[in-house]
């Protein structure tokens, strides 16, 4: 039976290490449902589990089947070397109903949101104190929120779980649910949570990553963001996408402004909520390159981060980002098109399109910029003397989230990590393609520097790190694109993306702007702002502009040639590959056939354009 299979999982904890800290504290093994209820350190520590469901996102290497990332990889942001990465089949369009259980993203969900619902329904039993219970109640209803977002996200229209399922009920025709529907359960789940919970946690020292009613305020802002798109807000391409029972629409074709004044309503209210608790935009240096930079590194939560994940010493994803003479993996590669987006020094835009397929960029001549010629002067904590007119003068968030050819970035091994190290991604150069041997190499002439640490040191030291879920800067982003949408590009929309631009040392957009205009500096913002942190994948489809932006060739530097940093050969754009996006097809992901093989009489119905084999 199709419920019982998907959802149920044993309400018991097998074999987990104990940890001091509250979020990695598990029940005693061999415990049954009714045991963990009667006692209130099994049911505090059940509570605890359910957080570790949260998936490893910092994984952008994902090679699948480990709950991790396959989106960064899966988009124009990002090329990777290494070769089982799920967003490799995403890119080329070679990932089906079969195979995409690989990223585990519905069974995973399922899972926590049993459990979730297991907590909701039986805390009362808990001999704790009311005060606990109300809380570990607050927490449940919103991290089952949070798990059913991140299966609608990548799905669309799900199944909706709002009870323990089961064996004994007819489980096995279980339907999706109109995707309306899904971001309201969320959102009332979202309600729950503000009403039980506190606004920050009790004890900074052993509670930071519990939920909150912040981030529960910030999950709608985000939940009601998405609802009103254009992938669910009167998109009549998905008209055939329908209940196959009673045929209800399972995406709306009829579009409603009012969706957008709810996402907008939801999005000043978090940010109210937020800065009332004292939340902020991070702002700690007087250099914008490294507030953009730390914003991403702290050891503990700064005030921009409205929920995340203490990640500790994970080190596979510095390893995955260092270049190779760091004794890095190098292989997580922003793609020449990702480079190309940042602005200039003084907000203009160096490039305004392509032609030849993508290998010549138009270039704005009023920008400044050039890929012409070699930097004369070096500019501290930006460029080096001697680096390409290409990376000169480029937005401060350049510099703090792109490693390029002549950058400086921490030091070597086979110095004794003593001597300043200057990227060399050329082919000769200690980190190119012609020196690195075996698979892992940097692909696009580029490294990810964005949430890299410079003091990591492979296999010898890595800091202590958060990886943020929802944080302050996404929020304006919210309330700029739902008001501009709602109303125009009002004073409001204004002061949200002129704070985030502020902040990344950029002047404010011009005075003005159509709302057409603004759409696309909010789309642009979004798009270098939150670079890298899963956006970019699920923003181009909720705006349907993921064919023009994901189905065409990605490109890079010529990595197969050049002998010096200014050899002009290496700095030749080449083709990676044609990438591929077939709509409406790949606007979600498929079902799993393993999960449309549970239904008697198709009642999962599968996302459009995807082929299942019949039961």
């Amino acid at each position: 039976m199709k419920a019982y299979k998907i959802l149920a999982l044993l309400a018991i904890a097998l074999s987990f290490a104990s940890c001091e800290d509250f979020l990695d504290k598990q029940p005693e093994e061999n415990l049954t449902v009714d045991d963990i209820f009667t006692n209130r350190i099994y049911t505090r520590d059940f509570l605890s589990h359910i957080y570790t469901w949260l998936p490893t996102e910092a994984n952008m290497a994902d090679d699948g089947g480990a709950w991790r990332n396959p989106y960064t990889a899966g988009c124009d942001e990002m090329e990777i070397t290494y070769g089982p990465a799920y967003g490799h089949q995403i890119n080329n369009g070679g990932w089906s109903p079969v195979d995409i259980k690989r990223t585990q993203v519905w069974q995973e969900s399922y899972m926590a949101i049993r459990k979730c619902n297991q907590m909701i329904e039986r805390v009362d039993e808990c001999p704790a104190t009311e005060e606990e219970k109300r809380r570990w109640k607050g927490e449940s209803y919103f991290l089952r929120a949070y798990f059913h977002f991140l299966a609608f996200r990548a799905y669309g229209p799900i199944v909706l779980a709002d009870h323990v399922f089961q064996t004994n009920e007819n489980i096995h025709i279980l339907r999706r649910s109109p995707a309306d529907e899904v971001v309201k359960f969320i959102c009332d789940d979202c309600d729950r949570a503000i009403e039980l919970l506190y606004d920050r946690a009790v004890q900074p020292s052993t509670e930071t990553g519990r939920a909150t009613t912040i981030a529960a305020y910030a999950l709608k802002s985000r939940a009601l963001l998405y609802i009103a798109s254009p992938l669910y807000n009167g998109n009549v391409l998905f008209g055939d996408l329908k209940d196959p029972i009673d045929g209800t629409n399972l995406i709306n074709t009829v579009y409603s402004e009012e969706k957008w004044k709810n996402a907008m309503d939801a999005s000043l209210k978090a940010i109210q909520e937020a800065e009332a608790n004292g939340h902020q935009l991070f702002k700690e240096y007087d250099d914008p390159v490294k507030n953009y930079q730390y914003l991403f590194l702290s050891e503990t939560w700064n005030s921009e981060i409205l929920w995340a994940k203490n990640i500790g010493t994970y080190q596979h994803h510095f390893n995955c980002g260092d270049p190779a003479s760091c004794n890095g993996f190098s292989i997580l590669c922003p793609t020449q098109e990702m480079v190309d987006a940042y602005q200039m020094a003084d907000g203009s835009t160096p490039i305004t399109g392509y032609k030849n397929n993508g290998m010549v960029p138009i270039i704005n001549p009023a920008s400044g910029y050039t890929e012409e010629g070699f930097a004369t002067e070096a500019y501290e904590g930006r460029w080096e003397k001697g680096v390409s007119n290409m990376y000169v003068n480029r937005e401060p968030r350049f510099y703090a989230s792109i490693n390029f050819a002549g950058s400086l970035w921490k030091t070597t091994k086979a110095s004794g990590w003593t001597k300043p190290h200057y990227c060399e991604f050329w082919y000769t150069g200690m980190d190119g393609r012609g020196v690195v041997t075996g698979s892992d190499y940097c692909k696009t002439g580029y490294n990810m520097k964005k949430l890299m640490h410079p003091d990591s040191k492979h296999n010898e030291y890595f800091p202590k790190t958060v990886w943020s879920y929802i944080r302050l800067g996404e929020i304006y982003l919210n309330a700029a694109e739902a008001i501009n949408e709602y109303a125009g590009p009002t004073a409001d929309c204004y002061k949200y993306i002129n704070a985030i631009r502020e902040r990344a040392g950029l002047p404010g957009l011009p005075e003005g702007l159509s709302q057409n205009e603004m759409r696309k500096c909010i789309q642009h913002e979004r798009r270098i702002e939150l670079a890298f942190e899963l956006h970019r994948f699920f923003d181009v489809r909720r705006w349907m502009i993921a064919e023009e932006t994901q189905g065409i060739p990605v490109h890079s530097l010529n990595i197969y040639e050049g002998t010096h940093l200014q050899d002009p050969a290496f700095y030749k754009r080449i083709k990676i590959e044609d990438r591929v996006f077939e709509s409406p097809k790949h606007y979600f992901f498929p079902v799993e056939q393993d999960e449309i093989n549970k239904h008697e009489n198709n009642e999962l119905v599968q996302n459009l354009g995807w082929t299942t084999l019949a039961n």
